[in-house]
């Protein structure tokens, strides 16, 4: 009866897993891949939806600061179009040459694994804060046109929605997108209407306008000076930081799209530059024209009452304010996918770069990054609660790690346009949209953080730091683990060897296939053990390993040559060993993506080739357990393992034990 009763359990949870998540798609299916890649439009609504989201809050926070000095806001609308413009150009550049993206990759590439770690780690706040932002934001425009009483459940409402976001993503990234695609649309023409028509019927009162300006401007100048509203100005750009984040996802996001991807992913971002500084400038000078001021009771956002008011003067109603709004909201449920998309991806390269727990880089069976989303989710709910959803705080914890991300990518692009290009005359072109950008966004950080430190900019800083020194922490351990096994199987490294002529293969005999990664004790352990286990049995040994790409081994095009060489070298000190020892041997190895799907693959091709072929991987087992283990050691041999025996071949994990 108890053991019924857990079989009747287990169904039940896999049958309410498969109702929310769906069915495992098909690794073997080799139009999959295509499917699931995202075409340019689809790319600029799941990732571009970010960027133009922000418009729910990035210009009302930046206007907030400048609208006792409204001639500011000009300038502010062609800063935010131009700023648009420049990054978009360079993560366009960039991903010719860094198809991974920018933030981690780059830094780690060009200035170092500490600064890749700073990045990366700052990049992954800052997906969080990308989640957090996107539905804190919705929840203030959905309840801008609900009644007041229903404002208590703002909070509870928002983190529903996370909680809705994260079970749609355990689903996949194309399947999420495509449902929300007609809200995007709904987004692009509401508010397509709301600027354009609002910049159409005030624009007979331009000149009215106009005097008004230069009035406040010599007023300005009087009593703030030159330098004071240049830092006024520097202030409310930076709180704007938000507005750019959608480029960097897109950079991030390459592996996600369809071929060919540099392609895709620059067309992407000109849509996403379009529009998005069409929207941030746009609301910007329409907030100027109707002298759209904050509302004093925080019930409405500066956008809901700019669509009050257009739709009041085109003659659309209040029912063009709620659908606005409405579809605003939606979008940026739709925005918080960046943080969901592109947080796992830099999860999963730090990962392979022993930064993170190595189970962040493994796929689900619906091919998405599941612990990755877990956590990502998990973390956006904590963050919404702590800070109670209040945009204003968010935005500034926001602001910064867009920044630093940003600042360590141009920067790192700078350094290798300074002695990349052989054309002098691309040369100078290149360095000088990188160098512009590196300079604009660490003046941006550097304003940021001291302007508000003691508002809230602590706190990222402080996650920032922690996250970077929990990383350290990591791989430290990977390390000690790694010297232990070497201390422990030192004397591994010279296996006498018996001095008998070695053989050709036989492929119709008994053969153990090893999985190996670098060459060192558990992969000496796992052959040794695999012929001392089943003596006489095998007359041959085959060494598989998989070289991972898209990761910490790939941060730019010309390392793929090295990291074949170096995953051949590793096999072929494998096969000297073994025939050192008297078995002949061969290996085969693949480079890809994703490990365990490209072992599979390896490992089913070599067994027609060797019919009578058992499969062996090392597993570390540690003498003393502690709670974290299970999480810093994934389970690569026994995913395989099932992998195979679904397959109907058998595989052994053999334990290697640590102290």
């Amino acid at each position: 009866m108890p053991s019924d009763r857990v079989r009747t359990q287990t169904g039940l949870f896999s049958r309410v897993r498969r109702a929310l998540v769906g069915s495992p798609l098909d690794v073997g299916d080799k139009t999959l891949a295509h499917r699931l890649a995202l075409i340019p439009v689809l790319a600029w609504v799941g990732l571009g939806a970010d960027a133009l989201s922000s418009s729910a809050y990035g210009p009302e926070e930046s206007f907030r600061v400048i609208q006792m000095h409204p001639h500011l806001a000009v300038l502010l609308a062609v800063a935010t179009a131009f700023t648009v413009f420049l990054l978009a150009g360079a993560y366009a550049k960039l991903v010719e040459h860094f198809p991974t993206g920018g933030g981690y990759g780059v830094a780690t590439r060009l200035l170092g694994q500490r600064a890749g770690l700073v990045g990366g780690s700052a990049l992954l706040v800052d997906y969080v804060l990308t989640i957090t932002i996107s539905i804190a934001a919705c929840g203030d425009a959905i309840f801008s046109f609900l009644p007041t009483g229903f404002v208590s459940w703002k909070l509870f409402a928002e983190g529903a929605v996370i909680v809705f976001l994260t079970i749609l993503n355990l689903r996949g990234v194309r399947e999420s997108i495509t449902v929300m695609t007609p809200i995007f649309l709904v987004f692009v023409i509401t508010h397509l209407v709301m600027i354009g028509g609002g910049i159409i019927a005030h624009a007979p009162m331009a000149a009215q306008t106009a005097v008004a300006l230069k009035e406040d401007y010599h007023s300005a100048m009087s009593s703030l000076g030159l330098g004071g509203m240049a830092l006024l100005f520097l202030h409310a750009y930076s709180l704007g930081g938000g507005t750019y984040t959608g480029i960097e996802a897109v950079s991030n996001a390459l592996p996600l799209m369809r071929e060919p991807r540099v392609k895709t992913a620059q067309r992407t971002m000109l849509y996403m530059a379009v529009s998005l500084a069409l929207a941030a400038a746009g609301l910007i000078t329409c907030y100027l024209l109707w002298k759209i001021a904050p509302d004093p009771t925080g019930a409405k956002t500066m956008n809901a009452l700019l669509a009050q008011a257009v739709g009041h003067e085109l003659g659309l109603g209040s029912w063009f304010m709620v659908v606005t709004m409405l579809a605003a909201g939606l979008l940026l449920v739709v925005a918080a996918q960046a943080g969901f998309i592109g947080g796992p991806r830099v999860m999963a390269n730090m990962a392979v770069d022993s930064w993170l727990p190595r189970r962040f880089a493994a796929l689900s069976e619906r091919l998405t990054t599941e612990n990755g989303i877990l956590c990502m989710g998990a973390v956006s709910l904590a963050a919404l609660i702590y800070t109670h959803g209040d945009v204003k705080v968010i935005v500034v914890m926001y602001s910064i790690n867009v920044f630093i991300t940003f600042a360590l990518t141009m920067v790192g692009m700078t350094k290798f346009w300074w002695s990349h290009a052989p054309d002098p005359r691309v040369r100078r072109r290149r360095l000088l949209l990188f160098g512009s950008a590196a300079v604009l966004c660490s003046t941006i950080l550097a304003v940021t953080v001291i302007e508000k430190f003691k508002d809230g900019g602590w706190v990222t800083l402080l996650v920032t730091g922690a996250l970077v020194a929990l990383c350290l922490l990591i791989r430290a351990h990977y390390r000690k683990v790694a010297l232990s096994l070497n201390r422990l199987y030192a004397q591994l490294h010279n296996v006498p060897g018996t001095g008998k002529p070695v053989g050709p293969l036989q492929p119709k005999e008994a053969t153990a296939v090893i999985l190996v990664a670098s060459y060192g004790g558990l992969g000496i352990h796992t052959l040794l053990n695999a012929f001392k286990l089943f003596p006489g049995q095998f007359k041959n040994a085959v060494f598989i390993s998989v070289g991972v790409v898209d990761s910490g081994e790939f941060k730019g095009e010309d390392t793929i040559d090295a990291l074949k060489a170096r995953t051949e070298d590793t096999l072929a000190r494998y096969v000297a060993l073994a025939e050192r020892i008297g078995i002949p041997a061969t290996y085969r190895f693949a480079i890809g993506t994703d490990a365990v799907d490209e072992a599979e693959r390896l490992c089913l091709d070599v067994a027609k080739e060797f019919p009578r072929a058992l499969f062996f991987s090392g597993k570390i087992i540690f003498q003393r357990d502690h709670w974290w283990q299970w999480l810093l050691h994934n389970d690569t041999g026994y995913a395989l393992e099932k992998r195979l025996h679904q397959a109907g071949r058998a595989m052994v994990v053999l334990p290697a034990r640590v102290k």
